[in-house]
């Protein structure tokens, strides 16, 4: 066998990678690395074969991007809007930094953008700040947690997620960094992940408020925002119920 070097081939497969990559190296005004760009193709291509890739409907790689610009551009749906971040909160290997106090994304797709029954969220964060109110991602309205969907952090060692259900899940775990997120299955099951492990819970949903999910905070009204993360965060996606776990081996 003969192999054959083709000019100007990346190495991609993937014409979702190929369209992104091609988007954050306009946006970083340079190419990206080989193994940058190889990584990015793997991980779709890996969603692919696990059956999550059509499930994830908003999302962005916080990493791998040489600039802040190329590090916003959506892995899919719509771009987030910044709110407050500079060049400096952002390291490309490590993702983008809070400041537990003014600064946050816009993912710009509803709370009830995705079916009632069949939803999921989540982040990957290189570190997280234990200390207080700390939302990773997600909405509630101020007069109850039955239309939320949020994961944020109390003070040590509990974790708690509202997810379109009047029960709040109360995770007594630590989390320092690392994949976390929650989906739901159907009108009685979900099961959040965290610490590389699936944790299920099984209160009934109900409809989910209208409202703009954040990253880095928590929106409670339209123009209301509470519990500022000061986490460095390096992924985040928004959309219908997928495997967890395949989503964290392949983030």
């Amino acid at each position: 066998m003969t192999l054959r070097w083709v000019p100007g081939w990346n190495g991609l497969t993937e014409p979702e990678a190929v369209s992104y990559v091609a988007a954050v190296e306009a946006a970083d005004g340079e190419p990206l690395e080989f193994g940058v760009a190889k990584a990015i193709n793997d991980f779709v291509l890996g969603c692919k074969n696990d059956g999550i890739w059509d499930a994830i409907k908003a999302s962005c790689i916080l990493a791998g991007a040489r600039t802040l610009d190329g590090a916003l551009v959506p892995l899919v749906g719509t771009a987030p809007t910044n709110n407050n971040f500079v060049a400096g909160d952002y390291n490309r290997e490590t993702g983008l930094v809070g400041n537990a106090s003014t600064k946050y994304l816009d993912s710009n797709r509803a709370t009830n953008a995705d079916p009632q029954n069949s939803n999921h969220i989540s982040v990957f964060a290189s570190s997280s700040s234990q200390a207080g109110f700390n939302n990773l991602i997600g909405t509630r309205l101020p007069d109850g947690n039955n239309s939320a969907r949020a994961i944020h952090l109390n003070a040590a060692p509990s974790i708690v997620g509202y997810h379109n259900s009047a029960g709040v899940t109360n995770l007594a775990q630590s989390f320092s960094s690392g994949f976390i997120g929650v989906t739901r299955l159907n009108n009685s099951s979900t099961v959040f992940r965290v610490n590389g492990a699936n944790i299920p819970s099984s209160e009934v949903s109900s409809a989910f408020n209208t409202l703009i999910i954040p990253v880095f905070a928590r929106r409670t009204g339209v123009s209301t925002l509470d519990g500022f993360s000061d986490a460095r965060l390096s992924f985040y996606s928004i959309g219908e119920s997928l495997d967890l776990a395949f989503l964290d081996t392949r983030v």
